[in-house]
Order: structure tokens, then C-alpha cells, then sequence
């Protein structure tokens, strides 16, 4: 349920600042099509999601994916018998299924894919 918070100065309802928080992260470009690249394909390469976001800059991939893990969405694996680095979602960041199978729904009724 969403909150609003009320300023003690005025009565005017601001929203509340994890709901600010959330789409602070979710709305940033690529943030969202990162997280559901992952959902989808569970652990991911670095190319396999850049694959997958073709129009995304590796530049701007990795400053993504490093943000995402900072906040503990994404985690980066590496295998102790290889160099190969793998992404993944956290637990924090799987908790987010529900709201991206959410956003598919309303894509479907509300979206034509032309861009």
C-alpha cells in the first residue's frame, strides 16, 4: 500500500521517500531492462546481458551494473576455477519478479511496441 507523508509544516502530502527510493532506481535507464535481462536469464555474462540490452553502451552497462550492486540488487560471481564473471540478483533484487510481471501486464493492455 502506498504511504504519503504528511509535512508537520503544512498540510500538503508529499510521497513517502522509499517510494521516491524505489523509482529513483527503477526508473533510471537501462536499470529496469537490466534486472529483467537477470530475472530472465538468471546468471548472465557481462556480453549475454549487453546481448540482450543491444542499444545500451558498455559504458553505460557497467556503470549500471555497479550501481545495482552497490544497492544490493545485483551480486557479480566469479568462478574460483576460471576468470568467468557472472551477474546475478540478490534476494533483494528477485524480490522485484512480481513487479516487473506487473509492468509486462500493463505493457500488454497499454502499450503498442512502436517506439
Amino acid at each position: 500500500m502506498m504511504k504519503r507523508q504528511t509535512s508537520k509544516d503544512d498540510e500538503t502530502e508529499c510521497l513517502c521517500s522509499k517510494f521516491q527510493e524505489a523509482f529513483c532506481i527503477l526508473g533510471k535507464k537501462w536499470n529496469g531492462m537490466i534486472i529483467e535481462s537477470l530475472l530472465i536469464g538468471d546468471s548472465l555474462r557481462f556480453g549475454e546481458i549487453a546481448k540482450k540490452n543491444e542499444t545500451c553502451s558498455d559504458r553505460v552497462l557497467t556503470a549500471r551494473l555497479k550501481e545495482l550492486q552497490k544497492l544490493k540488487i545485483v551480486v557479480r560471481k566469479t568462478s574460483p576455477e576460471s576468470t568467468l564473471i557472472k551477474y546475478e540478483l540478490t534476494e533483494k533484487g528477485r524480490g522485484l519478479a512480481p513487479i516487473m510481471t506487473d509492468v509486462h501486464k500493463w505493457a500488454d493492455k497499454w502499450c503498442d511496441g512502436d517506439k
